[in-house]
């Protein structure tokens, strides 16, 4: 990967290219942000970019030994740490390194729904078990073999179990020489505070909408009054963007869940509210997650539209339809107390909690807060 292949973000890869530069990379990155931001490949440059054996002053030669090792994801001095579906208790991330290449190879801006579908297990959560923590001690242990530096990268520390966050802050406190750790994570408050104060944070910002718009008129062909349009619905977010060149189906299939949650428990038909339950609970549950993220994203679309400021809505056409009639019905009474039995909601599924359960009872508390008006 290579930094001109990067979209933005100029600011944070001349800090990077300045301390390799320098001799000053700290030993620890953390870099956090929303997802689609493009966090994964500016750190697989940068770790490309540490390791290139004739590299310029802007960006890696691309073509030396090391250059092609890295962009085979090869490099026996590159490890990668991510999540993986656990089959046993022995699971390590080495077990899919051969899914991780082909699926690096063929993306760039992805999610972690992406990844579980690419494995074929939605059903299932990915997560860094226990036994990673013991590969990642066993691989420092080893000397460099080829690069003068070993670089770390795990995607998504968070998903950690705790276990291993207490392992990998052990190596934090005492890291081993001519190490780097590169920590990429979407939400780094679920990261444990010892673990983030060992490691130079650099936050990443939403991409300028000019900018995703310029590239999606030059590098996907999308007409200038589309590509303003879907560089504005991704208010920063360049995975979103991309999603949204054409609308998906599954986009598609969450509105129409939206929606029919919001009717059956707004006209109090219980029925209709549990059969939707049971068509929730049939869901693999990171479908389950994206959908209460959706439903999170369109509670805040309709209360923007409710207050009058549409600047900063961001909605597909056939999203706005549907809130001018619905966003009346989302206010400064009961915005709050819906969000966080959606997000409540969100924390029960991730804990594996029965999911008709878990969305027939939100679909009830619905009822109650719709009508306060």
């Amino acid at each position: 990967m290579l930094f001109r292949d990067i979209i933005g973000h100029e600011d944070i890869k001349q800090r990077l290219i300045k301390s390799a530069n320098d001799n000053h990379i700290p030993h620890a990155l953390l870099f956090s942000g929303i997802s689609g931001l493009g966090k994964l490949p500016l750190a697989l440059a940068f770790a490309q970019y540490i390791q290139c054996t004739n590299r310029g002053l802007n960006d890696s030669c691309g073509v030396c030994p090391s250059c092609v090792k890295h962009q085979k994801l090869m490099h026996p001095d590159m490890h990668y740490v991510f999540p993986v579906i656990k089959k046993d208790e022995n699971t390590i991330c080495y077990d899919y390194i051969k899914q991780w290449r082909e699926f690096i190879a063929n993306n760039t801006y992805f999610s972690i729904q992406d990844w579980t579908a690419f494995l074929g297990s939605e059903n299932k959560q990915a997560g860094i078990f226990t036994r990673e923590s013991d590969e990642i001690i066993k691989k420092l242990t080893l000397k460099p073999y080829e690069s003068e530096f070993r670089v770390m990268l795990i995607w998504l520390p968070e998903r950690m179990n705790e276990a291993t966050s207490n392992k990998i802050l052990k190596i934090l406190e005492e890291p081993y020489d001519k190490t780097y750790f590169i920590l990429v994570s979407n939400e780094p408050d679920k990261l444990l505070s010892t673990i983030i104060s060992r490691t130079q944070r650099v936050n990443f910002r939403p991409l300028d909408e000019k900018l995703i718009c310029e590239v999606l008129k030059s590098d996907y062909n999308v007409d200038p009054v589309n590509a303003y349009q879907i560089a504005h619905l991704a208010n920063g977010n360049f995975y979103k963007a991309l999603s949204n060149i054409s609308v998906s189906d599954e986009k598609t299939l969450f509105f129409e869940l939206f929606i029919n949650l919001m009717r059956s428990s707004y006209a109090r038909k219980i029925f209709e509210m549990k059969a939707w339950s049971d068509n929730m609970a049939a869901l693999g549950r990171e479908r389950q997650l994206k959908f209460l993220n959706y439903a999170q994203q369109m509670i805040r679309e309709n209360f923007i539209m409710n207050v009058g400021v549409p600047q900063l809505n961001y909605m597909t056409l056939e999203e706005q339809n549907f809130s001018l009639r619905f966003s009346p019905f989302v206010n400064e009474r009961n915005t709050m107390q819906i969000m966080e039995e959606l997000q409540t909601a969100e924390e029960q599924i991730a804990q594996n909690c029965n999911a008709k359960i878990v969305f027939f009872d939100m679909s009830l508390k619905f009822i109650m807060l719709l009508k306060n008006q």
